[in-house]
């Protein structure tokens, strides 16, 4: 095997990009080019293939990739030589990465993933090849990266024929792909939502929870359905005890494995084994935003201790670790440190036994299963092994000790990895994943009654709006004082449903005025208004070979789902039927694809649950202190269709419906449910019977 020849290199066109994993490649010897107008130009010029590399800073074999082959010279000098060569960052650039993940599947015949690769015609950007990790040299049944390099270029020069030819089939597909429009005769029903459940016991895993085998992921929308149907169920009289035991069970794993960091908080991003007990490292922001909310609502729906403290320990640590100080939220903390995987966060048994008092380090033996063989590498990444209830049988004492020592021992064990050299940050702030962050933040500040978690919302909040709002258009992405690049349909509709919960959290006006702003600016650029439903690119977006719709989730909800559930909100809220139309064509435009697959539509089955049966909206007005207890009952509970704003009674000319929501001399409530409205109401106890 030769070795790799590095070289310190002065620089390529990435260094001046935002993006950090753009920056990390910044001084490969590779002649990276971002993706833009001066790239494609010259491929196009001079008749020269494009590879396109896309993967992101958290990502483990796009570091690999990068240290085999992209900082080698002779690797880049073949790269330089055959292909113009454009790094993406997907975080930055969903589209392309939804483009081109979709290209492959079609050409692979099997999923992609990152770091993905693809050789692209350089007159449309057309996939003619593509794949994601290769290695330099030859294994595991993949070729040489250098080898493979001068068989797609040879192909490209000598097959335009047949690489035309797959190009118009590719075209041809991609226009199938788009979902065709509402189908004659098909009315949205409850149907598919007992589908959907149906399909999620069969992938429940009964032992470890979750769905699907290993590597095992979250799914939180998956779980959100579990809890909404055993919500509706609870409130027909006929309680889906299933429906809860599999977001319970699942939550409750997750909460007690390696999934989750029981050292500092928060959570990775997927378990490489069933069992959740070895993760892939990596700390992303979506992930730990969705659960944040659902082990808040979990909390709400059981009132198990569990979920509430995994709760504000994720919050807690979003704060400390991903929160810049001019108040966005950062994007992910790496897998890797010092060129490990996972270095940061395993120990041996002997490094615990040190930092600890004998009493200290028998219970957390006990509740770690430290007598055992170590889970990672000969270390432990730490799993919960033993109840609080278990290990005080054991030493005779009462659970409040045990629960006091480990925090005392987990305190020790934090201030300890503190010293070790931490994985890498990504602090590009990102709209979307903001949008998904401010919503979970202030959900779990009103129903914790933590107000500086709703603080740390409205901060972020308050940083989108004055960082990447400008003439009434919305940015994706921030760093170093700079923002850019079009924002996305996830972008708009997710900072939307972050408006609608913080507006619960405390109403704020501006609040309100942006996120009609924002369904204004999602109807008037993304929608498509022959067939329904929501382009993934606004109308004055660059052209692309393909202008995808996103309908099923992947590692965040769909853009279409939410689109609907929050365009429904805010059209009953404030009566704007613009909005409740274009919720109701989306939902009957996509609900053909939902029926042949229910369980991968989560966001969008959410958004029908509310079709077929209209949130509730209540909205107080008085006094912030008089309206206080009202709130309180009104939030108490689980409610998951439930949207309660309460307006002090000062506030005036008010948009919509809401104008008619007119305060009096005592804290009055005005209950909905759709358009049904009942009389207005200044009484508690009538208020708790309207509610009802």
């Amino acid at each position: 095997m030769s070795t790799p020849t590095h070289t310190n290199h002065p620089g390529n066109r990435l260094i001046h990009e935002t993006s950090p994993y753009l920056q990390q490649h910044a001084h490969n010897p590779v002649d990276w080019y971002p993706w833009g107008a001066e790239a494609l130009e010259r491929a196009r010029r001079e008749n020269k293939p494009i590879l396109v590399s896309i993967g992101y800073s958290a990502c483990h074999w796009c570091h690999v990739m990068e240290h085999e082959s992209f900082e080698d010279e002779e690797v880049a000098r073949v790269m330089n030589e055959l292909f113009v060569c454009i790094k993406v960052d997907r975080e930055e650039r969903p589209d392309l990465d939804k483009i081109y993940q979709t290209a492959h599947q079609i050409l692979a015949q099997r999923p992609g993933g990152w770091p993905l690769n693809m050789f692209l015609t350089p007159d449309d950007q057309m996939p003619f090849f593509g794949g994601t990790y290769f290695p330099k040299t030859a294994k595991h049944g993949l070729p040489a990266f250098t080898d493979l390099l001068r068989h797609v270029a040879e192909v490209y020069a000598k097959k335009p024929d047949a690489i035309r030819e797959q190009n118009l089939s590719l075209r041809d597909i991609f226009g199938r792909l788009q979902p065709p429009g509402p189908a004659p005769g098909v009315h949205l029903g409850p149907e598919v939502l007992d589908q959907a459940h149906a399909e999620l016991q069969n992938q429940f895993d009964a032992r470890y929870g979750g769905f699907g085998k290993a590597p095992k992921f979250p799914h939180p929308t998956s779980l959100e359905l579990c809890l909404h149907r055993w919500a509706h169920s609870t409130h027909n009289g006929a309680e889906d005890k299933d429906a809860l035991h599999m977001a319970r069970h699942t939550l409750t794993a997750m909460a007690h494995g390696g999934l989750y960091d029981q050292v500092g908080g928060g959570f990775c991003r997927y378990s490489v084994d069933e069992r959740w007990e070895i993760p892939h490292f990596e700390k992303m922001l979506y992930d730990n935003a969705q659960l944040l909310m659902l082990y808040v609502d979990a909390w709400l729906a059981t009132g198990e201790s569990l979920f509430q403290r995994i709760a504000v320990e994720t919050a807690e640590w979003v704060m400390r670790e991903m929160q810049s100080p001019e108040g966005g939220y950062y994007s992910a903390l790496d897998a890797d440190s010092e060129g490990h995987e996972g270095k940061f966060y395993v120990w041996t048994a002997d490094e615990i036994r040190k930092l600890l008092t004998p009493a200290e380090w028998d219970v957390v033996e006990q509740r770690f299963g430290l007598p055992d063989t170590p889970n990672f590498e000969g270390q432990w990444h730490l799993n919960v092994r033993a109840d609080h209830a278990a290990i005080a049988d054991r030493f005779q004492c009462p659970e409040d000790e045990v629960v006091a020592r480990l925090e005392s021992a987990r305190e020790k064990l934090y201030a300890a990895r503190e010293q070790r050299v931490r994985p890498g940050r990504d602090e590009k702030i990102l709209t979307s994943w903001n949008g998904l962050m401010i919503q979970s933040m202030a959900h779990a500040g009103r129903a914790l009654e933590r107000p500086d978690f709703i603080a740390s919302a409205e901060r972020a909040m308050d940083f989108i709006r004055t960082q990447l709002w400008r003439d009434q258009r919305l940015l994706a992405t921030h760093k170093d004082g700079k923002s850019h690049l079009n924002a996305y349909l996830d972008d708009h509709v997710f900072l939307i449903a972050a408006a609608l919960e913080l507006l619960q959290a405390g109403f704020r006006r501006s609040v309100l005025d942006f996120s009609i702003a924002l369904a204004d600016s999602v109807l008037e650029h993304f929608e498509d208004e022959i067939h329904g439903g929501f382009y993934f690119t606004g109308d004055d977006h660059e052209k692309l070979v393909y202008r995808p719709k996103p309908v099923s989730d992947d590692a965040i909800p769909s853009g279409n789902g939410v689109a609907a559930l929050v365009l429904g909100r805010l059209g009953h809220l404030t009566g704007n039927f613009n909005y409740l139309h274009a919720a109701e064509r989306t939902l009957e435009a996509l609900y053909s694809g939902m029926l042949q697959q229910p369980s991968t539509h989560g966001a969008l089955l959410l958004a029908l649950e509310e079709q077929l049966s209209p949130p509730q909206t209540v909205v107080l007005r008085g006094t912030a202190e008089a309206m206080r207890p009202w709130q309180t009952i009104a939030s108490g509970h689980y409610h998951p269709h439930r949207v309660l704003l309460a307006i002090p009674a000062n506030a005036e000319n008010l948009p919509g419906i809401l104008a008619e929501r007119t305060a009096r001399n005592v804290v009055t409530a005005y209950v909905c449910a759709g358009h049904a409205c009942s009389a207005p109401v200044s009484e508690l106890a009538e208020f708790e019977t309207a509610l009802k």
